[in-house]
């Protein structure tokens, strides 16, 4: 067990701190001007310290801001542990399934200008979707199919009540999931529109509107988007949401410059020892796919959580307007839906779900600390993201932990910044 000392000198080794070339991402204050403790911001120090000391994960940059407010923004350990890079806060990190957030964004952006209608029909833009048949299991393990009783509708893609699901997963319960491709090689299907005209073959898992599966709903609202649009997802997002925020190293599309900079994981699970890698990072996906192909830093990713926090403008550039970030942050998961948002992310009892987000409905139930309308998201190689309106307080993290360890950070990361609230 590390002492306490040790712990304090392995944190002074791992930490590097932005430097004086690299302009901090908001405004900067020290946190007890903004209800929070130096000290007990010490224990996410020493929490990454154990960790990186029992080399369970390379490294890692935290980000926390309250009242719009920078007041912790760290790096700890290593970016490529095999290369001895170390970490920084300008690292660059695949996030995922947190490049829904922004999908979602740019989606309404488009919804404001009365492009994308959320009850428009999926069959508007991509009519084999109107044909999709729904499996129905069996009792011999096998499956029927039935009509579609409602069609999808673009706020489906929303709020993953499509119908449609992510295959790959390996209980193999479903044998109609077990017909989907996983999410890694649903990247890699030829052009947005083939992909989605590919997947439209295939039998739905539920009734549309019905049920919440996480799935490939937002690489099919990508590909809406880049019909509508007649732009690549990232030329749209880059207009609509990541220049205006001068999110300056947020692409789908990294440049060599910008590849150097990607934190790596362990080439090794540190929890089974099997191989693990992030593929996206070393083999572009085919598309800009709108579910998880994105890359970024942690201070691109708060100054995006602030601008949703402020309600859709930030330092002058306005991205959505305040009634719309409202929408995209409430729940809408109604009473005929079923909620499974927990089945994603045990921690994540007592939320819902709304546009592109998680949203928190009640205080008890999770297994982490927060308000009834916190929004957040996380992504599967160790990054995450959560906003709390009622505290003014956005966060976001990143690691390289593609495995099931990033599960334990997302938790972790939320007990110990609201652990470090003092008022």
């Amino acid at each position: 067990m590390l002492h306490r000392k040790n712990l304090a000198a392995l944190a002074a080794a791992t930490l590097t701190l932005a430097g004086p070339a690299l302009a901090q991402p908001l405004p900067t204050a020290a946190p007890e001007s903004v209800g929070f403790s130096s000290q007990r911001l010490q224990n996410i120090d020493a929490f990454f310290a154990r960790e990186i000391e029992r080399k369970r994960v390379p490294g890692a940059v935290v980000a926390i801001a309250r009242n719009g407010k920078l007041i912790y923004f760290k790096a700890f350990g290593s970016a490529n542990a095999a290369k001895g890079t170390a970490m920084a806060t300008d690292t660059i990190f695949q996030l995922a399934s947190m490049t829904k957030i922004q999908v979602a964004v740019g989606a309404l952006a488009l919804t404001e200008q009365g492009q994308l209608p959320l009850q428009s029909r999926l069959a508007d833009y991509f009519p084999a979707f109107g044909t999709m048949q729904v499996g129905v299991p069996t009792a011999d393990g096998k499956f029927t199919t039935e009509a579609q009783k409602q069609p999808i509708r673009i706020h489906d893609l929303f709020r993953h009540t499509s119908g449609l699901t992510y295959g790959g997963r390996p209980d193999g319960s479903s044998p109609i999931a077990a017909l989907w491709p996983s999410g890694g090689a649903a990247q890699n299907m030829g052009t947005s529109s083939e992909f989605a005209n590919t997947i439209a073959k295939l039998p739905l898992v539920y009734q549309p509107g019905t049920v919440f599966e996480y799935s490939l709903s937002f690489e099919v609202l990508g590909a809406v988007v880049e019909k509508l649009t007649g732009k690549t997802l990232g030329g749209h997002l880059s207009d609509t949401v990541w220049k205006p925020l001068q999110m300056n190293d947020t692409t789908f599309r990294l440049s060599d410059a910008q590849r150097a900079r990607v934190a790596r994981p362990f080439p090794n699970n540190p929890l089974d020892g099997k191989p693990q890698a992030i593929g996206a990072i070393d083999k572009p996906p085919s598309f800009d796919c709108g579910g998880a192909c994105a890359f970024g830093t942690m201070g691109d990713y708060i100054r995006f959580g602030q601008m949703l926090l402020n309600g859709g403008s930030l330092d002058g550039a306005q991205v959505l307007s305040p009634a719309t970030v409202r929408l995209m942050t409430s729940n809408h998961l109604g009473a005929g839906v079923q909620n499974r948002v927990a089945a994603v992310e045990p921690h994540r009892d007592g939320y819902g779900f709304g546009l592109g987000v998680a949203v928190r409905v009640q205080p008890g139930l999770a297994a982490v600390p927060g308000n009834p309308g916190e929004f957040s998201w996380n992504g599967a190689n160790g990054t995450g993201f959560f906003a709390d309106p009622k505290e003014q307080l956005v966060v976001a993290f990143g690691t390289a932990a593609p495995g099931e360890l990033r599960k334990y950070y997302r938790e972790q990361v939320q007990d110990l910044v609201y652990g470090a609230l003092s008022r």
